[in-house]
């Protein structure tokens, strides 16, 4: 076994550690860590151990300076970028990071085709240029769709669709697999154009894919397009027969993968839905319960919450990305402290989906050093709402609207949402009426049980911390 090889075991191992370990907000910083750690010892691997055969010798890989220039500036740009990010701006970041990774493996494609073209006939290179084809496409439809999701979670890009989306779509994804195996079976160096009209058609899918998609069944898409990512990456590894690439790439691809399926029904969203795009678009604010006039909702003051919440024998706090806004997380853990003080058992209830992104508030909440043992998962959390006094709802909507279990007419019909309404009194906090990501009003505000608490999230727990220590 040659040094290189031990290299790549080892970072592979450190690869399946650390995934492992991010399944636990109180390990997932030693397991990020580890598998940085890892991914560092297979690329100075690589640098210097590996060597290529040509004209009958062995040599190294050479190009240091530029192999270096681009380590410096990419870590630099890295490093800025994650320091300076908000926590609410996340996923934004993991979207654009994603789209990245996308591009290079799109560019590795282009790159090792041109070089099928300048070195070789062709012959015995079509398994070979099918690997290739493959690393194109779905490269470039996560670049694409990334870029999109970028901007749409950025507020930058709205909703865009247009009548027989579906159908367009599934023309150009025909038309990719059309011309890929045309391309395979019938390789001839002076018909590159086709190749690169498959680029085109690949980032126009990726485009199409993601334009629809409603803000609310983002999440679902960022998955799918973090496991395409990997997919492309482990199509780099067959290329280069590079066992470190090809195992990071399978592993960010099954779970992208089984993430995806998991939010899927964690919304009640079809895959299907989602491979053939225009998913979860079009029905952002379709008249439903919230098109039908409610009345007025019912205001709480801080003193009568405190009181509430200070006589309580169990409180649930169910964050949304109101919390995450405010940057109020620290603000919660200090009203959590002090209700376990005076005997009340705190909890809190993390749907699925809760944020823009799939774990944004355990991120959040373990930032404020949350005991992890107090997070309850969307099932464990719907079995004790019954048995709770209060329940506090810091900026979430639209995973706890109740028309997603009595609304046929609403656009999140079916999604599972935490049963908040079992609860004996619901108290939410928001800064305006002002409806939640899917765009439509959540009629829990109006029912009997709950009351209003506006204001900014952090202020509101700081005055109502100050409120309970005068109790």
């Amino acid at each position: 076994m040659s040094l290189l090889t031990l290299c790549y075991i080892i970072a592979s191992v450190t690869f399946i550690i650390g995934l492992k370990m991010l399944s636990n907000p109180a390990t997932a910083r030693n397991g990020n860590l580890i598998a940085a750690a890892g991914m560092t010892m297979a690329i100075f691997g690589t640098i210097f151990l590996y060597s290529y055969y040509e004209e009958g010798v062995d040599k190294p890989l050479g190009n240091y300076v530029w192999i270096f220039g681009g380590i410096i500036v990419g870590s630099i740009i890295g490093t800025l970028a994650a320091k300076r990010v908000k926590m609410t701006a996340m996923p934004q970041m993991v979207s654009m990071f994603n789209g990245m990774g996308g591009a290079c493996a799109a560019l590795i494609s282009m790159v090792e085709y041109d070089h099928i073209i300048h070195h070789t006939n062709g012959e015995g290179q079509t398994g070979l240029l099918i690997v290739i084809l493959l690393g194109l496409i779905i490269g470039s439809v996560s670049f694409a769709g990334s870029m999109i999701a970028w901007g749409k979670l950025d507020g930058k890009i709205k909703d865009f669709a247009f009548p027989g989306q579906h159908i367009v779509n599934i023309l150009i994804l025909l038309a990719i697999v059309g011309l890929s195996v045309y391309l395979a079976v019938n390789f001839s160096p002076d018909q590159s154009y086709i190749f690169y009209t498959i680029l085109a058609l690949s980032l126009i899918y990726g485009l199409f894919f993601v334009f629809p998609i409603g803000g609310a069944d983002m999440p679902v898409v960022i998955s799918l397009l973090n496991s395409f990512t990997g997919v492309a990456a482990a199509c780099g590894g067959f290329l280069y027969d590079n066992k470190v690439m090809l195992t990071g790439g399978i592993l960010v691809g099954a779970a992208g993968t089984l993430l995806t399926v998991l939010m899927c029904r964690a919304m009640n969203r079809s895959l299907t839905n989602v491979l053939i795009g225009s998913f979860g678009g079009g029905k952002k604010g379709v008249a439903g319960s919230g098109s039908k006039d409610q009345g007025a909702v019912k205001e709480i003051t801080l003193s009568d919450a405190a009181v509430v919440m200070s006589y309580a024998n169990k409180v649930m706090i169910v964050p949304g990305y109101g919390l995450a806004v405010a940057q109020a997380q620290h603000a919660c853990h200090e009203l959590e402290t002090l209700l376990d003080s005076k005997g009340v058992e705190v909890k809190y209830a993390i749907h699925p989906v809760a944020g823009r992104m799939p774990g944004h508030m355990n991120v959040l909440l373990a930032e404020a050093d949350v005991p992890y043992e107090k997070l309850l998962e969307m099932e464990q959390a719907n079995e004790e709402f019954p048995t709770t006094d209060v329940v506090l709802i810091l900026g979430a909507n639209d995973v706890v609207n109740p028309a997603a279990k009595s609304d046929p007419a609403s656009p999140i019909y079916g999604m599972p949402i935490l049963d908040v309404e079992q609860a004996k009194t619901v108290i939410v906090n928001k800064r305006s009426m002002k409806p939640g990501y899917a765009g439509i009003e959540n009629d829990l505000f109006f029912r009997p049980k709950t009351s209003m608490l506006f204001g900014d999230a952090k202020k509101v727990l700081q005055d109502l911390a100050t409120e309970i220590k005068s109790i």
